[in-house]
C-alpha cells in the first residue's frame, strides 16, 4: 500500500492555519489602528474572500486539465509572499485594497487543490483525514494564543512581520508536497453542472454559502467586539483558541462520528447549533461564561460542518471534477457567502448596532437548516463514503 505524506501534507496545513490564526483575529484590529471607519475595515477584510469567488475555479479548472497541482499550489504560494511584501510600503485603504486583493487572488488557489491532493493520496483511507487537518487547528492556536500575549505588550503593527513569517513556512512545505494521482471515475464524461443541478448538490452549496454569510461578522468583527466590551487581547487570543480546541476534538473523532451519524445530518445539527452560538455571541457578551460556553460550539459550527461539508462534496464531484469541486465549494461558500457576510456586517454594524448584526447572523444559519432540511434529502450519503 502507498505510503501517505503525513507530515509534508500536515505541516501546509499547520503554516496555511497558522496564516488565518494571524490574520482572521488581528487584521481587524490592524486596519482599526490605521484609523479605517467599520465600512471600510469589512471591505479589506472581505477581501480575503471575494477572490475566493473566481481564484479556486481558475487554479482548480487548470489542475484538472494539466494534472499539475502540486505547481500551481507552490506558484500561488511565492505569489502570495511576494504581494504581501507589499503592506511594508504603504497605509493607505487604497494601496491596501490593492494588495489584500492580489494576496487572495494566490492564496486562496492553494486549500482546495491540497484538500483534493490529501484525498487522492489517501485513497480509500479517508478516516485518516482528520488527523491530517487537525495540524492546521494546531497550527492556528499556537498563533493566535502567541499572538494575543504579543500584542499586550507590543504594537499592533507588528503583525504584518508575524504573518511574513507564517507565509515562508507555507512556501516551504508547498515544495515539499508530491503530487497525487487523479483516478479516473465513471462520471468524467458528465459535466460538472451536471452535478451542481442535482438537487441534493444545489442544495447543499447553497446552504455552504449561507453558513459562511453567518461567520462573516464574526471573522470580521469578533475580535473588535470584544475588545469593546473590556476583554483584552491575550483573553481574546484564547477565546479562538478555544474553538480551535474543541475543532481538533472533533478531528481526532471525526470516524467514529461517522460511523454512527450521516453527514447530511449532522451537517444539519451543525446549522442548528449555529443559530444557538451566535445568539450567545449578540447577547450574551456581557457574561464571560456564555462567551466562553459560545466558542465550544465551534466544535460543531466549523468541526463536524467541515467535516461533513468535504466529505459530501468528496462524495458527489469525483474523478477528474475532484478539483474543480472543492474549488467550487470554497468559491461558492468561503467567496460569495463570506465576501456577503463580511460586507453586509460592515453595513450593520454602525446601523443596527454588534448585537443585531450577530442576530442577523443567527437567522442565516437558520435558512441554511431549512434549504438543506428541505432540498437536500433526495440522495443520502451513506456513513461509509465519507470522511
Amino acid at each position: 500500500m502507498k505510503a501517505v505524506p503525513y507530515w509534508r501534507l500536515s505541516g501546509f496545513y499547520f503554516f496555511y492555519f497558522a496564516f488565518v490564526g494571524a490574520m482572521s483575529p488581528f487584521w481587524g484590529l490592524y486596519l482599526q489602528s490605521l484609523a479605517f471607519n467599520a465600512l471600510q475595515i469589512a471591505v479589506l477584510m472581505s477581501l480575503l474572500q471575494v477572490m475566493r469567488i473566481f481564484s479556486p475555479n481558475i487554479w482548480g479548472h487548470i489542475a484538472d486539465r494539466t494534472g499539475r497541482r502540486t505547481a500551481i499550489v507552490q506558484m500561488a504560494a511565492l505569489g502570495s509572499v511576494i504581494v504581501f511584501a507589499g503592506v511594508f510600503f504603504g497605509s493607505g485603504f487604497w494601496w491596501l485594497f490593492a494588495v489584500m486583493a492580489a494576496l487572495s487572488f494566490f492564496w486562496s488557489a492553494s486549500l482546495p487543490l491540497v484538500e483534493a491532493m490529501t484525498l487522492s493520496h489517501l485513497g480509500e483511507r479517508t478516516d485518516a483525514y482528520g488527523r491530517i487537518r487537525l495540524w492546521g487547528s494546531v497550527g492556528f492556536i499556537l498563533v493566535v494564543v502567541g499572538l494575543g500575549y504579543a500584542f499586550d505588550h507590543v504594537p499592533i503593527a507588528w503583525l504584518p512581520w508575524a504573518v511574513m513569517a507564517v507565509m515562508l513556512g507555507i512556501v516551504a512545505f508547498a515544495r515539499a508536497i508530491p503530487e497525487a494521482e487523479i483516478l479516473v471515475h465513471a462520471t468524467d464524461h458528465h459535466s460538472i453542472w451536471d452535478v451542481v443541478k442535482r438537487p441534493e448538490v444545489a442544495s447543499l452549496l447553497a446552504a455552504c454559502l449561507l453558513m459562511a454569510v453567518t461567520h462573516g461578522p464574526y471573522y470580521t468583527f469578533y475580535s473588535i467586539y470584544l475588545v469593546d466590551h473590556g476583554y483584552d487581547k491575550s483573553t481574546v487570543g484564547w477565546l479562538w483558541a478555544l474553538g480551535v480546541l474543541c475543532e481538533i476534538g472533533i478531528f481526532l473523532i471525526v470516524p467514529r462520528i461517522f460511523a454512527r451519524v450521516t453527514p447530511r445530518r449532522l451537517i444539519l445539527a451543525s446549522f442548528a447549533l449555529a443559530v444557538l452560538r451566535f445568539l450567545l455571541i449578540a447577547w450574551g457578551v456581557e457574561s464571560a461564561w456564555l462567551v466562553w460556553g459560545a466558542q465550544t460550539l465551534h466544535a460543531f459550527t466549523f468541526g463536524t460542518y467541515h467535516a461533513a461539508a468535504v466529505a459530501l462534496i468528496h462524495q458527489h464531484f469525483r474523478g477528474r471534477h475532484q478539483a474543480r469541486g472543492q474549488a467550487l465549494y470554497t468559491s461558492l461558500s468561503y467567496g460569495v457567502g463570506g465576501t456577503i457576510g463580511g460586507l453586509a456586517s460592515g453595513l450593520t454594524w454602525e446601523s443596527l448596532g454588534s448585537a443585531w448584526t450577530f442576530t442577523l447572523a443567527a437567522a442565516s444559519a437558520a435558512l441554511a437548516w431549512l434549504v438543506y432540511a428541505v432540498w437536500g434529502r433526495t440522495k443520502s450519503v451513506p456513513a461509509s463514503s465519507s470522511l
